[in-house]
């Protein structure tokens, strides 16, 4: 599963996209200096996210959107469109799914 679908595996779960669940964890204090438990903790009460998809949130929440290129453009089964995540919504990303 690429990075980008376990975002949009969590839109599809929750109904907010990773934006706005960026926007619900600044609300919560949480930002670049949090460690992951927290936020995981906290996605999983509110969301019932599990650790995979969570740690997908955790990435965007404490890194940004910027990914590893290591798999953007291969064929294997991680491979990415870009090394950029799309926050705004699965149904309008540019790159598709």
């Amino acid at each position: 599963m690429s990075f980008q679908a376990y975002l949009d595996a969590v839109e599809t779960k929750t109904g907010l996209t990773p934006r706005q669940i960026i926007d619900l964890a600044a609300a919560q204090g949480f930002g670049p200096d949090t460690k992951a438990t927290p936020i995981l903790e906290w996605l999983k009460t509110e969301y019932d996210l599990g650790r995979g998809h969570g740690m997908a949130i955790v990435h965007v929440i404490t890194k940004g959107p910027t990914i590893s290129t290591k798999h953007v453009g291969t064929d294997g089964v991680h491979r990415d469109e870009s090394d950029t995540l799309w926050l705004d919504g699965k149904d309008s990303n540019p790159h598709g799914a």
